[in-house]
């Protein structure tokens, strides 16, 4: 099951961990909510603030993934003509091709990623101008019982903006990273 990614823009961040404290009291995990500004000497100083990491404001993911698809139609292709040209028949056989076709598919995916670590997250990427204003990009994902909540706690929050859903991460994601955190701060 996929969550529901509600979006939210705020010009304060002090506004944003009341809001983030709310959700938490209400039931919703720390790992479903994050923070995405600009201003990390800020956002340093509300420790309570769930900040989106460093790693995830870069597009490495989503073009690793990318290159490893690009990578496994060039392998593909490459292993489709050793068979064309009947070069598996030679005396050195399959082997070599298999593995050019396996290193061809890893230079991809790490071409892919190496680009988008230069480049900012393709799901961010229509923030950029809200971010550069100063403001603060606010977003929960969110189980479909938990709708509710965000409804009647973001209603004491006239200052937030809602910015839009999306598609969230797997449940399953999201599970991990909270018993995670429970390991972590036990």
């Amino acid at each position: 099951m996929k969550l529901k990614r509600s979006y939210f823009t705020g010009p304060s961040l002090d506004d944003l961990e009341l809001f983030e404290e709310q959700l938490e009291d209400a039931g919703i995990a720390t790992p479903q909510i994050h923070v995405l500004s600009l201003d990390d000497k800020s956002l340093s100083e509300h420790p309570h603030l769930h900040e989106v990491q460093s790693f995830m404001k870069q597009d490495v993911v989503h073009k690793s993934i990318l290159g490893a698809v690009v990578g496994c139609g060039l392998a593909s292709t490459m292993l489709l003509m050793a068979f064309s040209f009947e070069l598996a028949s030679t005396s050195a056989g399959l082997m070599p091709f298999v593995f050019l076709s396996v290193v061809i598919l890893g230079f991809g995916a790490w071409m892919g990623g190496f680009i988008g670590i230069q480049t900012p997250n393709y799901k961010f990427a229509r923030f950029e101008k809200i971010l550069a204003e100063g403001r603060h990009v606010f977003f929960v994902d969110l189980e479909p019982h938990q709708e509710k909540i965000l409804e009647q706690i973001s209603k004491l929050h006239p200052n937030l903006d809602r910015a839009g859903t999306e598609d969230g991460p797997p449940h399953w994601l999201v599970s991990i990273q909270s018993k995670v955190g429970m390991i972590r701060h036990s």
